[in-house]
């Protein structure tokens, strides 16, 4: 379901992590400290929707995000949310995701997250015209956020851009998704959701953080840490804390 140059670009820097420059190289920077890349497949990602709307048929008695009401799609993905998806096939899809993908990919484009990224957070939300339709600014408990568009080719809609704030130019910038694109941040850049004029956006939300909630404190110089490093996965445990 990946997308296949950023696919091969990972499964590359796992056997060699020599060659991470190759997934570098498929973010861009669209904002200051925002970057952005193909992440899914956009004609794959229709059995990963089926699914979903599957789960939410189901009757199954999820939780949805805080402060976001329950639709097709708003759940909570990390066992350690109460209510969470816990189909163990999802669960394995979701931890190959935080571990295989965002991780390394986070420390390789914000090297003072590593040591603050050992636990993971996730939901998912659908913004619908005539239910939610804007999240005002904020910034995320998180070391580093990643948020991929799960809409399908054709599943247009109108509005509902990311509006990002930079503090210290005072500059804002909205940037808007195509089917399976993601950005990527870090946690402390305030940003919010625009309305949504017209159809649904679906998405899912990934955090990053340390033990207990840490993030890396604003302006902490960046840990010396190499390729090999980046390309590993920390041995802590699950510590049972969620923001929400």
């Amino acid at each position: 379901m990946y997308d296949p140059a950023l696919r091969k670009a990972v499964e590359q820097a796992w056997e060699n992590p020599n060659t991470e420059n190759a997934v570098k190289d498929l973010w861009q920077e669209v904002f200051p400290g925002v970057y952005k890349t193909q992440f899914f497949d956009p004609e794959k990602l229709v059995g990963l929707r089926n699914y979903l709307d599957r789960v939410a048929d189901a009757d199954i008695p999820l939780r949805p995000p805080y402060g976001i009401s329950l639709n097709r799609g708003g759940a909570m993905l990390d066992e350690r949310s109460e209510g969470y998806l816990a189909a163990p096939s999802f669960q394995a899809f979701y931890g190959s995701l935080m571990n295989t993908y965002m991780r390394p990919i986070a420390r390789l484009l914000f090297p003072d997250i590593h040591g603050y990224d050992t636990q993971t957070f996730g939901f998912s939300i659908q913004w619908q015209a005539d239910k939610d339709t804007s999240l005002r600014a904020h910034t995320d408990a998180s070391s580093v956020t990643l948020n991929i568009n799960l809409n399908l080719p054709g599943e247009d809609f109108s509005g509902s851009g990311v509006r990002f704030f930079d503090p210290a130019t005072r500059q804002v910038g909205e940037l808007t998704f195509d089917p399976g694109t993601a950005l990527i941040h870090h946690g402390s850049v305030p940003h919010e959701s625009m309305p949504i004029t017209q159809g649904e956006r679906s998405n899912f939300i990934m955090w990053l953080y340390g033990d207990h909630g840490q993030i890396p404190p604003r302006g902490a110089a960046a840990p010396a840490i190499d390729a090999q490093t980046r390309w590993s996965n920390p041995s802590a445990q699950s510590d049972g804390f969620a923001p929400f």
